[in-house]
């Protein structure tokens, strides 16, 4: 099952290089099937229809993105601050930007949600279970911050991630800067 388990995720993820490198509408099970190098059909084994497959790359996506598990350790019974709160935003962004690939098969999966309902209920759904996930963290670390906050971060990271890729309006100014002035002037002290 593991084997199994592993195909599926090496398939996930040569389908997120097909959505970052080609769009939504290059993402096909033939698409996949030929990024990933494995024989004509084995992606629709996994992913029986369009909505499976882009079901599991929205998953694929969580996945690639979470936080790893020393990260949180490290920060693990450490006192609520705003210093503690800008150092998990700041994590965020770089693993936004370090997932580069992943990170623009997201963007093109909310682009692509305006223009076609059904990938916007299933990106809609993610991202709306993921923001609880980040107010209900925020909350059980005791970390400043409400679910009205919360949300004003993630418009914030977004333009700023968008910024990034993109081109930086003011590349000389750092991440950690960014970050520190958001949280300074999103949280109230």
């Amino acid at each position: 099952m593991a084997r199994n388990d592993e195909r599926r995720r090496a398939l996930a993820d040569a389908g997120l290089t097909v959505l970052a490198t080609a769009g939504a509408r290059g993402l096909t099970h033939r698409a996949v099937d030929r990024e990933a190098g494995v024989p004509q059909g084995t992606t629709t084994n996994y992913f029986r229809n369009r909505a499976a497959l882009l079901q599991g790359l929205v998953e694929r996506i969580g996945e690639r993105l979470a936080p790893s598990d020393e990260f949180i350790a490290a920060r693990a019974g450490q006192s609520p601050s705003q210093k503690l709160f800008a150092e998990y935003l700041r994590n965020i962004v770089e693993r936004l930007l370090a997932n580069r690939e992943v990170t623009i098969a997201l963007i093109e999966l909310r682009l692509e949600g305006i223009r076609r309902p059904e990938v916007a209920e299933i990106i809609g759904e993610w991202r709306r279970t993921g923001f609880a996930g980040d107010v209900a963290f925020n909350e059980q670390a005791g970390l400043p911050g409400s679910a009205r906050e919360i949300a004003l971060f993630h418009y914030a990271v977004d333009g700023l991630v968008l910024d990034r890729l993109t081109g930086p309006l003011m590349p000389e100014e750092s991440l950690d800067d960014i970050v520190d002035a958001l949280v300074d002037g999103l949280l109230p002290a």
